[in-house]
């Protein structure tokens, strides 16, 4: 007698089959992804090994170009570290015809994009003494009452004592604050430690308008010197725009915008055009071929500045930069990635001292 195997025995079978391949197929899924996966971080590793040395070469490369430059008498925006087309000796020296973007790097294609800011057009916030701050304040069209409150506050955070000016806080004051911290009282190393000391304000160091002010429901036009009771304090500029914690302490008058340049003791808003004025050159435009840049303090006498002025301002500034803010730009196919270092020339030799990425 011929017995047949149950139906049910069969299906069960293809049930079996059907749930194998079903979690095979998965795991082979899972398998594939985490092979891409792996190829992607090792490849994303590489990119980022590979981009750091190309943000170092760009920092080498800033660094010869400035050293070239110190063939120079000054430091101005015609020349090719600023982006300029170079002037002088540069036109036939080892920087000729040489250009700071897209500049070809190892055998892939990259390229690095290099941007040079001398931070000399910028007022030293670790050095400035306090006449020097509070004609930046003045200028910001900060209020009387904060011209010292700030100016003191900032000179009690980076000296070395615990005993506060008339004006200022040391620990004791910071201790009180919610979170606590203590005053540093040394030289800044970030421009952003300006929102830690007494007095100042978000609008302060960003500029603009502070919109936090009690009076900020009552506008106007200022009157020329600080806010008309109500009014919500406004300034034309940043603290983080005008100050920086690496400098030689002293402003170069070839390369500090008009704002930079009112903060010279003595030098005023007519002063400071006429200056920008002559260092433009004929087609009154900074960077060009034309540009008449100083080669020393005296010749701001072509500018109209008596002698007596000049004696008085020469201590606050110079024609020639020694320390250089450097965005470097990292390229290859579609991986972008910016990098950011400080250098200082002391002659012919620059180095480097400090070197970040964003």
């Amino acid at each position: 007698m011929k017995i047949s195997p149950a139906k049910k025995n069969r299906g069960i079978a293809v049930i079996v089959a059907l749930v194998a391949v079903t979690v095979l197929t998965i795991l082979a899924g899972a398998f594939a992804y985490s092979m891409k996966v792996e190829t992607h971080l090792a490849a994303h590793a590489n990119n980022d090994e590979q981009m750091l040395w190309m943000g170092r070469a760009g920092v080498e490369l800033a660094r010869y170009v400035v050293a070239q430059e110190n063939k120079q008498q000054y430091d101005g925006l015609n020349q090719i570290w600023a982006g300029g087309p170079g002037a002088g000796a540069e036109t036939n020296g080892p920087l000729a015809g040489m250009s700071l973007t897209d500049f070809p790097v190892g055998d892939e294609g990259g390229t690095i994009s290099v941007k040079i800011i001398d931070l000399e057009r910028k007022v030293n916030v670790n050095s400035a003494p306090p006449l020097l701050l509070q004609q930046v304040l003045t200028v910001m069209g900060a209020d009387a009452g904060d011209i010292t409150a700030v100016s003191d506050g900032i000179l009690d955070w980076v000296d070395p004592d615990d005993d506060p000016r008339p004006g200022g806080a040391e620990s004791d004051y910071y201790q009180g604050q919610n979170p606590p911290y203590y005053a540093k009282n040394a030289p800044m190393d970030d421009i952003s430690e300006l929102l830690l000391i007494k007095g100042v304000t978000e609008a302060m160091y960003n500029g603009g308008e502070d919109t936090n002010s009690a009076g900020a429901a009552f506008q106007h036009q200022k009157l020329g010197f600080g806010h008309a009771p109500g009014e919500a304090p406004s300034y034309a500029f940043g603290l983080k725009d005008v100050f920086t914690p690496f400098s030689s302490g002293r402003i170069n008058i070839n390369t500090a915008d008009t704002t930079v340049l009112q903060f010279i003791p003595g030098v005023d808003t007519t002063t400071a055009a006429d200056i920008l004025k002559y260092r433009a050159g004929p087609d009154g435009q900074d960077g060009t071929e034309d540009d008449m840049p100083f080669v020393n303090p005296g010749q701001l006498a072509a500018v109209g500045v008596n002698q007596d002025l000049v004696s008085k301002i020469t201590p606050f500034i110079t024609t020639k930069s020694t320390t250089f803010e450097v965005h470097v730009t990292a390229r290859v196919a579609n991986y972008t990635r910016e990098f950011v270092a400080v250098i200082y020339r002391n002659g012919t030799s620059v180095q480097t001292v400090g070197f970040y990425w964003k």
